[in-house]
């Protein structure tokens, strides 16, 4: 999988919009399909216009380390999924719960960019994943 880092920097070389469009669908494409047996209604993200199901692996400890599947039924939301996956996936949930990735994703200016349904859509899945690490960090 691309690194969040890695994905910034192909952002700063991509000039316009529908280049960056290209790429977050190569991203998407480039994500291992998610199985059909996780594809359950418990996995799937509400609020997405799109269908989005989110997988989460926790490891072992206090504060485990989080690691994700995810997909979609529409190409340019399983790149978003791609690079919310990238941003998330490895870190501890305190990290997660602390951590603010649409910082980041305004530095690449998705979030302007999106139509308001995928931005939506984008923030249903940022907050489930959150929602996850911070009940961990509770627990």
């Amino acid at each position: 999988m691309t690194s969040i880092d890695q994905i910034i920097d192909d952002f700063a070389f991509l000039d316009d919009w529908e280049d960056r469009y290209r790429y977050v669908i190569e991203l998407g494409k480039a994500l291992p399909d998610l199985p059909e047996d996780k594809r359950t209604a418990e996995n799937k993200v509400n609020g997405c216009a799109s269908q989005v199901w989110l997988v989460t692996h926790r490891g072992e400890g206090a504060d485990p380390v989080l690691t994700f599947e995810g997909d979609s039924d529409a190409h340019i939301v399983r790149g978003l999924v791609a690079i919310v996956l990238a941003a998330y996936s490895g870190k501890t949930a305190s990290q997660i719960a602390t951590s603010d990735v649409f910082e980041v994703f305004n530095r690449l200016g998705l979030v302007e960019n999106l139509s308001s349904q995928r931005a939506n859509g984008l923030r249903s899945m940022v907050k489930r994943i959150r929602d996850e690490a911070q009940a961990l960090t509770a627990a």
